[in-house]
């Protein structure tokens, strides 16, 4: 398995810088990864986020994917919904064509109702409608329904599905599944057979909750305030345009230091590399898992921590993965780190 970074370019009042060099120092960011060996850079779409969330991941894809060599150029994930197919389809094929054939493209439905109604899409019908879009997208590409099409053929595509009805409609696609969960790919499984695919060709990935830090103690309370930023947007964003009422605001207070106790992820964990390493092997034991993918930066978080993290995701994760695996049991520590690590 490999390991990404995704960016989502938030740009936080709090924090904010001039939203130019905001962007011109994420290139640079991905340029760095690039050079250090990361295998992938993940784009996500947002729109209406005060703090600028990136509303054009294959945008800011395209300009990435010029700067880079070798890391895949990735969408975790764009909202077919909220695109015509036909332009959808183009977007990414000039990526692909400008990554030199690296583009993957992982789809989401998305959540929020007024992002629907900025682009006049049907929010209740927003899986109907993603199984359509998807499909058409890629007839498109295989039919030569525009031009150019993508360098790869095909490209590979994700579905970014938390419940059993999307993975069910990743597995109907034949498509990957965005999200590492033992029962979830119980129904990816059936969806693959469902739609007459191989489920021995199941591929799984997800955006893990995790930084890296030397000193993951010292590094908490300077990430928690962007950690409550980050949840507070997305907890409010939720019930945006509906009849729900607004979530309490939570706190850098709010949320827990160390793991769960029952082994599943946190709102956000900071773990040096071989915590990481065993925390993963764990939770990805029995699963298909191609990539992972980690956040970049938690809403404007340290400079200092993100090209740390930059460098321990890239250079010092993948070996301490490899390790972990070879050793063959679930929390076993990889080799040469001492149990009181």
């Amino acid at each position: 398995m490999d390991v990404g970074l995704l960016f989502d370019l938030r740009n936080p009042d709090q924090w904010h810088r001039p939203w130019a060099g905001h962007y011109a120092r994420s290139l640079e960011l991905c340029e760095e990864a690039d050079r250090r060996g990361v295998g992938g850079l993940w784009f996500t779409e947002h729109h209406l986020f005060e703090d600028g969330y990136l509303p054009r991941p294959l945008t800011f894809a395209a300009a990435a994917a010029a700067r880079t060599r070798n890391a895949r150029i990735g969408t975790a994930v764009v909202l077919p919904n909220l695109h015509k197919p036909a332009q959808l389809a183009e977007d990414a094929a000039v990526v692909d064509l400008i990554s030199g054939g690296r583009l993957e493209v992982g789809f989401g439905a998305g959540y929020r109702v007024p992002e629907y109604d900025l682009f006049g899409a049907d929010f209740k019908s927003r899986f109907t409608r993603i199984e359509h879009n998807i499909a058409e997208v890629r007839r498109l590409w295989e039919e030569g329904g525009i031009t150019p099409g993508p360098l790869q053929t095909p490209v590979p595509l994700w579905g970014g599905f938390y419940g059993p009805r999307g993975a069910r409609i990743a597995g109907r696609l034949g498509i990957g599944l965005l999200h590492i969960s033992h029962e979830t790919y119980g129904h990816y499984r059936e969806g693959l057979i469902e739609g007459g695919h191989d489920p021995e060709l199941a591929r799984v990935s997800d955006l893990l909750p995790v930084i890296l830090a030397d000193d993951p103690e010292a590094a908490w309370p300077r990430v928690a305030p962007h950690v409550a930023h980050q949840m507070n947007t997305y907890r409010q964003g939720s019930v945006e345009g509906t009849d729900h009422p607004r979530p309490p605001l939570l706190g850098p207070g709010d949320f827990p230091e160390t793991p769960k106790a029952d082994g599943s992820w946190s709102t956000l964990e900071i773990l040096t590399p071989e915590d990481a390493a065993v925390r993963i092997h764990e939770r990805t034991k029995g699963l298909p898992v191609k990539h992972l993918i980690f956040w970049v930066s938690i809403a404007g978080m340290p400079d200092d921590l993100v090209v740390r993290h930059i460098e321990l995701v890239s250079e010092r994760l993948p070996a301490l993965l490899a390790e972990a695996a070879a050793s063959g049991a679930a929390g076993s520590r990889p080799a040469g780190v001492p149990a009181g690590d």
